[in-house]
């Protein structure tokens, strides 16, 4: 390493946020700027740990300490190139993954980790400002074929790859743009939209051609899409809402999270006027239901069109603010976190059940009755039991439900083609990312499950790398999850 001494020399910085007040009047992502002087420090504290467990806790496998210390010395093009080696878009992962790979960091055993993330983000849009990320276009050209379904970055990974392995491919949107979550999911404060377009820019150059507004199963039949093309990556998603079947779920006023979160984003797109949003937060009392990204993002949404009030539930109880241990280093701990939504405002509120909404004389939800409850073990099963006495109410207008996804939607395009799935209602794939029907493969939350962006990004290009092997007999794309962490049935 470049400094072998950086991690006792120096504390653990990220960059600023901008003031509540200040960037609650915008949609804007939240970060102040951070001198690339104070980044390299950070890069610094990477350590010459002999087993970079960082590599292992991030799910694409990103050489981490070889681009910390290139960014410590000021090669910022090679840096790039380990960068972009295992993952094609950093500059969404630097905003909006998690960062297992930081919770892995093995200086995370006693002190602050390194600043992986931000350094991650930086070498990218350093080289983007600098012009050093262009097309890599085919040098051959196979004459098969790929059609994509799902603009997410699960498809978006897998459609790079195979179009740079020389595959002609085709991505299938039923959105009118490209992007799926990323487009319509995450709020423009979290990731703002030309960050997407500059790299779908990108895939235009090399090759991939993007077909939104096109619904695979009703606008073209199954039949066609396999007769063009030789395989079909199915990329669409974990998109069922999980509900909440309480009495008065049929209330004006009760939305599913991805009701709401995409109007937001077709005001910033310049599709809708702020007055005219069928769902909005202003001037409301707002209740979310759920303590994850999504109710995160609900939240930060809400503040911005200037909520009158805003509570967030959560069944689980609050989690410890140091790592517990039942979830040792290097494993991802559940731990309470304070996200950029949670710093402007609202009332989170732990071990709480939604028993019923109340409506107004209109059908409108007017309130909302909860209790407290406990974690216990009932029958050899963990339970959540109501606390005696508990019971009360909340007045609410607005109830966004935001406790995450079961599965992809069956009717339409994957009941045509005929696809298994598993008992948790996902496709099922084999260890070739091939579902029960040849010449189908699954990538993403379609097959795994609700995910991390890291996750769905790693397998685009493991699925990828399949294909290729199908169509070629063999393959040059790298292959990022290994068969243990590849959830198949």
């Amino acid at each position: 390493m470049g400094d072998i001494r950086g991690f006792l020399k120096h504390d653990r910085r990220t960059p600023e946020h901008r003031p509540v007040p200040v960037r609650l009047r915008d949609w804007k992502e939240v970060y102040e700027e951070f001198p690339l002087e104070d980044l390299q420090v950070q890069a610094s504290r990477c350590m010459d740990c002999g087993i970079p467990f960082c590599n292992n806790g991030c799910p694409l496998g990103n050489i981490i300490p070889d681009w910390n210390d290139l960014s410590y010395r000021g090669h910022w093009d090679q840096a790039m190139d380990r960068l972009h080696a295992t993952n094609n878009f950093p500059d969404f992962t630097g905003r909006l993954c998690p960062a297992p790979c930081e919770t892995a960091c093995v200086l995370g055993i006693n002190q602050p980790p390194v600043t992986i993330k931000e350094v991650e983000k930086r070498i990218v849009e350093k080289a983007f400002a600098d012009d050093d990320v262009t097309p890599h276009k085919p040098t051959r050209f196979t004459g098969r074929s790929t059609a994509v379904i799902g603009s997410g970055p699960a498809g978006l990974a897998a459609a790079q790859q195979l179009t740079r392995a020389g595959h002609r491919v085709v991505v299938y949107e039923r959105a009118d743009r490209i992007g799926g979550l990323l487009r319509y999911g995450i709020p423009e404060f979290k990731m703002e939209k030309w960050v997407l377009d500059r790299r779908l820019a990108q895939m235009r150059a090399e090759g991939t051609e993007f077909r939104p507004n096109v619904d695979v199963g009703r606008d073209i039949g199954v039949d066609q899409l396999r007769a063009n093309y030789d395989a079909v990556v199915l990329a669409t998603g974990s998109t069922i809402p999980r509900d909440l079947p309480v009495d008065g779920r049929e209330l004006g006023g009760v939305h599913q999270a991805m009701e709401y979160l995409p109007l937001a984003n077709r005001v910033q797109a310049g599709d809708l006027d702020e007055a005219d949003l069928p769902i909005t937060a202003a001037g409301r009392k707002v209740l979310i239901i759920g303590g994850g990204d999504t109710g995160a993002d609900c939240l930060g949404t809400a503040h911005r069109q200037g909520a009158e009030s805003v509570h967030q539930f959560e069944i689980m109880e609050r989690p410890p603010e140091e790592r517990p241990a039942a979830h040792p280093w290097p494993t991802w701990p559940f731990t309470y976190k304070v996200t950029s939504a949670h710093e402007e405002g609202g009332e989170r509120v732990y071990s709480v059940n939604t028993l019923a909404f109340l409506g107004d004389e209109d059908g409108n939800v007017r309130a909302v009755r909860y209790c407290e409850v406990e974690q216990k073990i009932v029958d050899g099963r963990p339970s959540f039991v109501p606390v005696e006495g508990t019971e009360t109410e909340l007045e609410v207008d607005l109830v966004l439900l935001a406790m995450g996804f079961v599965g992809p939607e069956r009717n339409g395009l994957l009941e045509e083609l005929g696809v298994e799935f598993d008992e948790r209602g996902n496709i099922v794939r084999d260890g070739s990312w091939q579902s029960s029907v040849e010449d189908v493969f699954v990538a993403g939350d379609a097959g795994r499950g609700q995910s991390l962006i890291v996750w769905a990004i790693a397998e685009g290009r493991s699925c990828a790398a399949a294909v290729d092997r199908h169509l070629m007999g063999e393959t040059d794309l790298p292959d990022p999850v290994r068969p243990t962490d590849r959830p198949l049935t």
